[in-house]
């Protein structure tokens, strides 16, 4: 289930980069502001996934703490 949730909210953010690249206003600063809207997009994406994966799929194992040492 959760590669479903990763290419949903990647398709999400993909239609949000798309919908701000062509709704940007003509001028000077038409590059920069999409580049950081571009750029927003992507970095917020790629934590939120990276985020979300960390939490399904743990390195390291918890230790419950209540429990008594083996000898």
């Amino acid at each position: 289930m959760s590669f479903f949730h990763i290419v949903v909210v990647g398709a999400i953010v993909a239609a949000l980069a798309a919908v701000g690249w062509f709704v940007m206003p003509k001028g000077k600063n038409q590059t920069l502001l999409r580049t950081a809207i571009l750029l927003t997009l992507t970095c917020c994406y790629l934590m939120w996934a990276i985020t979300y994966l960390a939490q399904l799929h743990p390195l390291i194992k918890p230790r419950r703490s209540d429990l008594r040492a083996e000898y």
